[in-house]
This record gives C-alpha cells, sequence and structure tokens, in this order.
C-alpha cells in the first residue's frame, strides 16, 4: 500500500523512478548531487516506492522533537559530526549482527560546496565488506532512482573514478552548489593503509 502511494505520488509530482534494486541484502546506498532540502523527502519517497525496508542518516538536530521519534521509526539515524564518538565502529558492528541492513548515505554531507566527499561510507563498505549502491537525483530529466553496484576494490583513486564518471552528468536543483567527488589526500592515505591490514580485524582509523 505505502509503496503503491510513493510510486503514484511521485508520479503525480512529473518525476520518473528507475526501477532498477540491488540484490544485496547488506548494501550501503549513496545518494548525490544533494543541493537541495528537498533532495530527503523526494529520496525517501523514492526508496520507498521501490519498496525498500532502509535506515539513513541524517544530521543529529533533525531528531529533535516533536518530529525526532517519526524519524528514527522510519529508519533515521542521527549522527553528530562534531562529535568523535565511533560511528563508524558502530555501523561495521550493526551490519555484522544484522541479516539484512539497507543503509543510505548522502556523502557529501551538505548542502554547501564542497571541494571533497566524506569518506565515512567507504570506510564504513570496506570495513563491514559491503557493497556501494549508485544512488541519485537528477533535476534536469525529474529521475530518481539505483545506479549501479560498486565493490569496493581498496583501490580508492580507481573506485572514486567510476563514481565520478557515473555521477558526470546527474544535476541537482542548484548544480553550482555539488561539491567536487574525491577524498582529501589524508583520507586517501589512511584508507589505503586500512586496506593493507587485516581486514578481519581492522584497526580504528576515524576519517569522518
Amino acid at each position: 500500500m505505502i509503496q503503491s502511494l510513493s510510486a503514484s505520488l511521485l508520479s503525480l509530482l512529473g518525476w520518473h523512478l528507475a526501477p532498477q534494486v540491488p540484490a544485496d541484502t547488506k548494501i550501503i546506498i549513496i545518494g548525490a548531487p544533494h543541493t537541495s532540502n528537498w533532495d530527503f523527502p523526494m529520496t525517501l519517497l523514492a526508496l520507498s516506492a521501490l519498496g525498500l525496508r532502509y535506515s539513513w542518516i541524517g544530521k543529529h538536530t533533525m531528531f529533535k522533537e516533536p518530529f525526532g521519534s517519526f524519524f528514527k521509526k522510519i529508519g533515521g539515524i542521527p549522527v553528530d559530526r562534531k562529535a568523535r564518538s565511533g560511528f563508524i565502529d558502530e555501523m561495521v558492528r550493526t551490519f555484522a549482527e544484522r541479516d539484512r541492513l539497507v543503509l543510505a548515505i548522502a556523502p557529501e554531507g551538505t548542502r554547501a560546496r564542497k571541494d571533497h566527499w566524506k569518506a565515512g561510507f567507504y570506510q564504513i563498505a570496506v570495513q563491514a565488506h559491503v557493497n556501494i549502491c549508485l544512488g541519485y537525483i537528477d533535476y534536469p530529466t525529474k529521475t530518481i532512482g539505483l545506479g549501479p553496484v560498486l565493490v569496493p576494490t581498496g583501490d580508492i583513486l580507481g573506485d572514486f573514478n567510476v563514481i565520478k564518471a557515473f555521477y558526470q552528468d546527474k544535476k541537482g536543483k542548484y548544480p553550482h552548489k555539488a561539491s567536487t567527488i574525491c577524498l582529501r589526500d589524508k583520507e586517501i592515505a589512511l584508507l589505503q593503509q586500512q586496506h593493507q591490514k587485516d581486514q578481519s580485524a581492522p584497526d580504528k582509523i576515524d576519517v569522518e
């Protein structure tokens, strides 16, 4: 019922839903570009229309009442970006403990333009041994959906070239606010060190 209503609402709003759904029972879905407040409700609507049971990450200030309880009920996980709270380790443990987890993350982390993406989603994928689905929203064509699935190789630069190539023709509501699809040098170095270690017992490297 909810799935059909979500799909109908998207259609009424003039949006096209790309119907591809990954087969993975554990996966990270990244969403880009993120340039508008509208991206969040549109993404939740699209995931609902695709019939996916998912969790999503949001800034902790979103979870204040009166809406906080509701956001948590629909899969929200609050994150304080200023707190070194071991969030990455927590999400890796959560993936290990659950039989199924679809985690949606906006790697830009903000609607303002930045010269890099946040590296947390990639680190979680590597440590938890899960794949990354490239979700997207394209305002010129009013299309929203899920693209190909990336299997992290540990070749960070190579993987990000694949990601960058996919998103190069996807435009946000405010294209000038889209962040550059790359990581900071120090994060690349840390991730490369991490990849060289024993994946069954990785050390904690907080790149958030």
